[in-house]
This record gives C-alpha cells, structure tokens and sequence, in this order.
C-alpha cells in the first residue's frame, strides 16, 4: 500500500471558486477524488448504497427500471431532518470507503484532494485528511459568478445560506484562499499553497 505525502480536504461554500482550485492542484500533478461524483456513484445503478436506501425509503424512491427516483427521495429529506439523518447514515460510510480507496491507490508521495463541499457540516471523509483547504470569496462575488452560471440570485442566496459560514470553515481550516479577484491571483495563491502541501 502506498503512503500520500499529504490528504487535503478542499471545501468553500457554492461560488467561491473551490473547484477552479482543484483543476489548479490538479495541474500540479494533484490526485483529485471527487467526493460529489463519489456521492453519486453510491447511489447509481448498482452503488453499494442503493439496496439500503429503498430499504429504508420503500417503492416511492424506486423507478420502474429499479433505479433510484433522486426528485422522490429529495422531497423526502428536503424537509424532514432525521430521513436526511438516515440518508447522510447510508451513504456516507459507503462514500468514505470510496475515499478510502481512492487515497491507497495513489502513487506514494502524491498530494491527495479531496474536494469536498459538505467537510464542515458533516462527517464525510472525517480521519482521512491530513490539512483542511477552505476556499472563500465576499458574498456579492459570489452571487455574482453564481448569477453568470445562471442561477437565480434569490436561490444562491438561500443555497448559500443553507452551507456552513465562512467563520466556521476558517475554524477548521489549515489554509485559507481568498478568491476575489482575478484567476492570476488565485493561480498565485494556489502557487504558495502548492509549496507549503509539499512541505507538509
């Protein structure tokens, strides 16, 4: 089994940047494990997580071709805080599995990342990193990139709303990247944080 030189968990809140900072490490020669798209995997056709979910959730999330119906499911958890505590209690263990799976494969003295957007307001991925990432950027910025990739600027408000504060990201943070400028400025950041990751 091979050791990484160093676990990073990425976070930032929706519209700071965070996944233009992962193509960024990325380009340094990063291993990148995208625990979104792990989050998904789980729960796609054939995911470890799928028999456990309908378990719990009954026929009203399962599709005719036996796959999981994400808006039923949704609208379940979207309001009821213990079924999201059910959910988060399946899936998760069988993402952090992914998770650790991915960091034995990469190649001894690589800097892992794991982009994650939830690292603060859960448990996902908790013991596998070794330094925490937040990426964050001023509000009207954010909902500026939010309003160009086309969303309502009433629901970037509410979607960031709903995620962790920067307060309590910085309380966990190792580093922290300030995105409110330029992509030169972030590519400098990036620069210095590269340095300090190998260093680690």
């Amino acid at each position: 089994m091979t050791t990484p030189r160093c676990v990073v968990g990425l976070t930032g809140g929706t519209g700071v940047g965070k996944s233009t900072v992962a193509d960024l490490l990325v380009a340094k020669n990063a291993v990148l494990v995208d625990c979104d798209q792990l989050g998904r995997d789980v729960v796609a056709a054939g995911g470890s997580a799928l028999p456990e979910i309908f378990d719990r959730f009954g026929p009203s999330v399962r599709t005719d071709d036996g796959s999981l119906d994400r808006g039923a499911l949704a609208s379940i958890v979207f309001n009821d805080e213990a079924a999201l505590a059910d959910l988060n209690g399946i899936t998760h263990p069988a993402i952090d599995t992914l998770i650790r799976s991915a960091i034995a494969r990469a190649p001894a003295d690589s800097v892992v990342v794991l982009d994650m957007a939830v690292l603060v307001e859960t448990e996902l991925g908790a013991g596998q990193y070794d330094v925490v990432v937040v990426v964050e950027a001023e509000t009207e910025c954010r909902l500026d990139r939010l309003e160009e990739r086309g969303m309502d600027r009433e629901d970037a408000k509410a979607r960031m709303a709903s995620q962790a504060t920067d307060d309590e990201r910085r309380a966990v943070a190792d580093h922290v990247l300030v995105n409110n400028g330029s992509l030169d400025e972030l590519s400098a950041a990036v620069d210095r944080l590269w340095d300090d990751l190998r260093a680690e």
